[in-house]
């Protein structure tokens, strides 16, 4: 991976959908914006600022996700989620990231760390475990 500078963001956004609430991921019974589905887009959000850097046959795998959900969404919303670089440690990168209603209420809030690997020999090594 290339080195990178703190401070670095990435922004994506999305609506929450039907495929997207508590309900439907099985992680509570209400239709609000699911913690698992929070996270993922919290994850996709980091790797969105990373893939620039990403030399080839690199990718990223996450280690660890400290995360509070603070607010219900519900379907239909638009969430905006940032992600900013706050540590380079060789191969591990820490974010801090934060997903917020259209509005500009924060409803979401994680500290992530990925750690850069090559994906061919990483996959080789996941199979040969499962033997």
């Amino acid at each position: 991976m290339k080195q990178m500078e703190n401070g670095l963001t990435a922004c994506l956004e999305m609506t929450v959908g039907e495929a997207d609430l508590a309900c439907v991921h099985g992680s509570g019974s209400l239709p609000v914006y699911a913690t698992p589905a929070m996270v993922a887009f919290m994850e996709k959000t980091a790797c969105a600022l990373l893939a620039p850097y990403m030399e080839e046959g690199e990718t990223t795998v996450g280690i660890g996700m400290e995360v509070k959900h603070l607010k219900a969404t519900v379907k239909g919303r638009r969430v905006v989620c940032t992600a900013r670089l706050v540590e380079q440690d060789g191969r591990k990168t820490v974010f801090e990231i934060e997903a917020k209603e259209e509005d500009a209420v924060t409803i979401g809030k994680a500290r992530h760390e990925r750690f850069s690997v090559l994906a061919e020999p990483f996959m080789q090594k996941a199979a040969a475990e499962v033997k």
